[in-house]
């Protein structure tokens, strides 16, 4: 469907991806990987009908004035492209869950129960202003069995329509429906809502994005919500820290992409290395140009010693800056740090640095997020570095999916159970 949509139609949209559904539930893995493999091709084809696109969506940020972080997100190049269609590779050639059983039961009676692996029938994917999380939510849906309808940010509009034309093309040479892919290019608010409230038609909505997106899609939805994506992240580093292996950890967690929900907000560092570790940190992370903003103990220090230092408040500890930002704080002991985490966290990805197998344990043990990591740093929570490809988000929440979200978190499962004629008494 062409041209602007109104929101009385995304009902039609909804309904159009629900009758694809089942024809894409019958298709089977080779022709679902040869349709990925098309999509693929098409989108190295029309590259520069892409950049075109997005070229226009970051000329009108950079004239709104949209935030330089916001801008990166939203920029797409040959080297982000290239990753793109390298996912599409990498999903096309994962297992199919599909079919996949999980369970036998062979009961007393002579029935066989399979729980087997199924998909949903439709997602809805509400999603910020990064264009990959339109190819990467596309073709998971569809290599997991599922129709989707995407709603993408405003300011990715012109790139996301030019991606959503690319892979609608791709696919009407082959067995799945063009159908199975909709995109919702209506830029009023209202369209999300009544996206959400879809019910019998919709069968899962996955926000990703900001605190705000993920807030209104769980508080308006009327259909299943898997909540995904704000990460405030911290490294704790121990006083039995490896000292270069800090300091990497640190500026890669911090400053190897700091626009994305996987990357460190606030460092928390034991007391004991104030002297002689931490310096060190923050003069790797100064000559990187991030801010610093220090807690009492750290400011009281080192505030003259570097440029882009400002004393810490408590909203920056419970700030998402997604930005050349990073909170500091002094604590006593790994179960402060654990309790700093357990009060300002996101149960996103959180990471110790310590040579202390005690420590890390209680660490490891204690923290309660999706990820958490010893010796390593966040940014590693991520779908393709997991063995995923592509990822649909990641889940912050409990229930069903945790953590990178990939193909088999985008299934449920049935019981399929077969008999000989039994009935029961």
């Amino acid at each position: 469907m062409n041209g602007v949509i109104p929101v009385c139609d995304v009902k039609s949209l909804a309904r159009t991806a629900k009758q694809s559904a089942r024809i894409l539930r019958r298709c089977t893995s080779e022709q679902k990987n040869e349709a990925l493999e098309t999509i693929a091709n098409a989108l190295f084809q029309d590259r520069n009908a892409l950049f075109e696109a997005n070229q226009r969506d970051v000329e009108q940020a950079l004239k709104r004035g949209v935030p330089p972080h916001r801008v990166d997100r939203l920029t797409l190049h040959n080297a982000r492209l290239q990753e793109i269609i390298k996912g599409v590779h990498h999903v096309a050639a994962l297992d199919d869950p599909v079919g996949e059983c999980i369970e036998q039961i062979d009961h007393a009676n002579g029935m066989q129960i399979k729980k087997v692996r199924v998909p949903f029938g439709v997602l809805a994917i509400v999603y910020e202003s990064r264009p990959n999380v339109t190819v990467d939510a596309a073709v998971l849906a569809l290599k997991s069995g599922n129709a989707v309808v995407l709603r993408g940010g405003t300011d990715a509009m012109q790139t996301n329509k030019a991606l959503i034309q690319s892979m609608k093309r791709a696919l009407e040479g082959t067995s799945i429906p063009s159908e199975t892919i909709q995109f919702v290019d209506d830029p009023d608010r209202n369209s999300i809502d009544e996206l959400l409230k879809l019910r019998g038609l919709v069968d899962l909505a996955i926000p990703r994005g900001g605190a705000e997106l993920i807030r209104r899609v769980v508080e308006t939805a009327r259909v299943p919500v898997i909540e995904t994506g704000v990460g405030n992240c911290h490294i704790y580093v121990d006083q039995f820290a490896n000292q270069e292996m800090a300091i990497s950890i640190v500026h890669n967690a911090k400053c190897s992409r700091p626009s994305v929900c996987n990357a460190a907000e606030t460092l928390l560092i034991h007391r004991a290395c104030v002297d002689t570790l931490l310096p060190r940190i923050l003069s790797d992370l100064s000559q990187a140009n991030v801010e610093l903003r220090l807690c009492e103990t750290s400011f009281s220090k080192f505030s003259d010693s570097y440029s882009k230092i400002k004393r810490a408040t408590e909203a920056d500890y419970q700030e998402e800056f997604l930005n050349d930002i990073l909170a500091v704080r002094v604590v006593e002991s790994v179960e402060e740090a654990v309790a700093h985490i357990e009060t300002y966290g996101t149960n996103h990805s959180e990471a110790i640095v310590t040579e202390d197998p005690d420590t890390a344990g209680y660490f490891l043990t204690n923290v309660d997020a999706a990820a958490v990591y010893h010796n390593a740093s966040t940014r590693f929570t991520d779908g393709f570095e997991f063995g995923f490809g592509a990822e649909i988000g990641i889940s912050t929440q409990k229930m069903h999916a945790r953590g990178p979200m990939g193909l088999r978190e985008l299934t449920s499962y049935q019981y399929l159970i077969h008999g000989q004629g039994q009935t029961r008494t």
